[in-house]
């Protein structure tokens, strides 16, 4: 089961919008403060609270804030809004959930009543996984007994993360798992162990290398590597990434580009939120012609942030991050005159 659509309506920087999702790879860009990850942690929000999906719980698990601090009318907050507020997903099987703070909440999103999902044993949610853009591994160690006990600065997505990767491995991985799991052992020069609440990497010489020791883009691959390995990251599953390109050397991000690819033809649905051209261009530049891999573009305007979707890249309007890399150009030719 696939993402479809996702509608927002008087959500942060979101007056009204639709955004229709590929059934293989999502790149989304946009500016700072466009909603990229507001996007991401709704989805991810709602289908893990699809029983009990009211904005209250999603804000102040997701969000770490008070649910009114959330909702937007041109450009001001009003309790008003409160009847108003709601988003709602459509999975590719036409069953659908929604999110709101009215007793109707959801009603009319798509023009029909909505369906929440996991209410029977054939509408059973798929796999959703989020990587927060700030690596965590390093960090996990006592982390999630002190979440218990305490009042902690960090919204659910970093407690879940910490969570899955301290699941125990699964026997077998797939075929195309077990050779992605060999292009990031190759990357990190060994495999993800998880000992005495605390994450190695154990070297191919058996030393075994603290997590907080080694370089954060190199931590990122082994994340990713320990989610694979333990089964979250498979056919039929969700995966939602914010800027996984931070911190990761230039060189590999084609490698990371190719290892996304061949999640997508294994039937995992990827939505990803980057600020990197590279990254977004590598994407257009190795897709196939059977690659599902679609653009979305975020854009601000004075009725709230719109989105733009497209095949390819290059064919975005309002797209960020090739006027940041025209503006570079610009300029590198003018002072090549000047000297």
């Amino acid at each position: 089961m696939k993402i479809e659509k996702i509608n927002i309506k008087n959500f942060t920087v979101f007056k009204n919008i639709d955004v229709n999702f590929s059934d293989g790879i999502n790149v989304m860009i946009g500016e700072n403060g466009s909603g990229k990850t507001h996007i991401l942690k709704l989805i991810y929000g709602m289908c893990q609270n699809s029983e009990d999906s009211r904005s209250t719980k999603i804000a102040q698990e997701y969000f770490k804030t008070n649910p009114l601090n959330l909702i937007r009318e041109n450009n001001s907050y009003s309790k008003d809004l409160f009847k108003r507020t709601h988003s709602g997903i459509r999975f590719s099987n036409n069953n659908e959930i929604s999110y709101g703070f009215n007793d109707d909440y959801g009603k009319g999103i798509f023009d029909k009543p909505i369906e929440v999902i996991g209410t029977s044993e054939d509408n059973i949610i798929p796999n959703i996984i989020y990587i927060p853009a700030k690596e965590m591994l390093s960090h996990s160690k006592g982390f999630l007994a002190l979440n218990n006990k305490y009042d902690m600065p960090f919204d659910k997505t970093y407690i879940d993360i910490i969570t899955n990767a301290e699941l125990p491995e699964i026997k077998e991985v797939s075929s195309i798992n077990q050779k992605i799991l060999n292009i990031i052992s190759k990357i990190i020069g060994g495999t993800v162990i998880y000992e005495s609440d605390t994450f190695y990497i154990l070297k191919e010489n058996n030393k075994k290398v603290e997590f907080s020791l080694e370089a954060e883009g190199l931590r990122k691959f082994g994340l990713f590597y320990k989610l694979i390995r333990n089964g979250l990251i498979e056919k039929d599953s969700i995966l939602l990434w914010d800027e996984p390109e931070t911190n990761i050397n230039p060189e590999l991000i084609p490698v990371l580009v190719d290892i996304l690819m061949m999640l997508q033809k294994e039937g995992v649905q990827i939505i990803i939120a980057t600020h990197s051209y590279n990254l977004a261009k590598y994407f257009e530049i190795k897709r196939k012609e059977n690659d599902d891999v679609y653009f979305h573009s975020l854009y601000k305007t004075e009725d709230g942030v719109k989105v733009q979707s497209d095949k390819y890249f290059g064919e975005l309007e309002n797209n960020s991050i090739i006027k940041a890399d025209s503006k570079l150009l610009d300029e590198v030719i003018e002072e090549s005159f000047e000297d």
